[in-house]
């Protein structure tokens, strides 16, 4: 094997990339996707707008939440470093946004807006470090196909909750004490 091949990616590799790209470090391999399509960039914002008020600031919700878009999170020893879209953090584990550039404590809910460049590293690469970093939800949105899936972590594993589709209203934890308006996403 050659020595290119085992070299591990760092975190100054990010820094060089094209600004059109979003880079991502998991396992040592840079990972690096072009910005989100406008219908993925839709979908996330919409979401983000529909539970930072109930939840973010307690307006129609139980509040208790910091709701970001696009945390850079560093997670494990040798740090894995991943950008989901949305991830949110239960404020007795984070009571202040930290002034840094990138946070280390793992969220307890990420969603992942998913796209024919990214879905299959949100699902193979992204789940299992989301899963060791015992991140409680993670969400996955698809514009295309119209859907939200939901899985919780059940002891050292993710199980499927459900998957809601089209313009159905949800429920969907963390966040069921407000009913989402999932067609809403999908509006262009």
């Amino acid at each position: 094997m050659g020595e290119a091949a085992l070299k591990r990616a760092q975190y100054a590799d990010l820094f060089v990339l094209a600004p059109n790209l979003v880079g991502e470090i998991i396992d040592g391999v840079l990972y690096a996707q072009p910005r989100p399509a406008m219908r993925h960039s839709r979908a996330s914002s919409v979401l983000g707008g529909a539970l930072e008020p109930s939840f973010g600031h307690g307006r129609g919700g139980p509040g208790g939440w910091i709701i970001l878009d696009e945390p850079e999170l560093h997670l494990g020893l040798e740090p894995d470093i991943l950008v989901p879209d949305l991830a949110g953090w239960r404020r007795e584990r984070m009571p202040v946004v930290p002034d840094a550039a990138f946070c280390t404590l793992p969220p307890d809910w990420v969603c992942e807006v998913l796209s024919a460049s990214t879905h299959k590293l949100d699902r193979s690469k992204k789940l299992p470090v989301y899963q060791r970093e015992r991140v409680a939800h993670v969400w996955l949105v698809d514009p295309i196909a119209r859907t939200l899936e939901i899985f919780r972590l059940d002891g050292d594993s993710y199980r499927f909750i459900v998957t809601y589709a089209d313009d159905e209203p949800c429920r969907a934890e963390p966040f069921d004490a407000i009913e989402l308006e999932l067609g809403a996403l999908w509006r262009m």
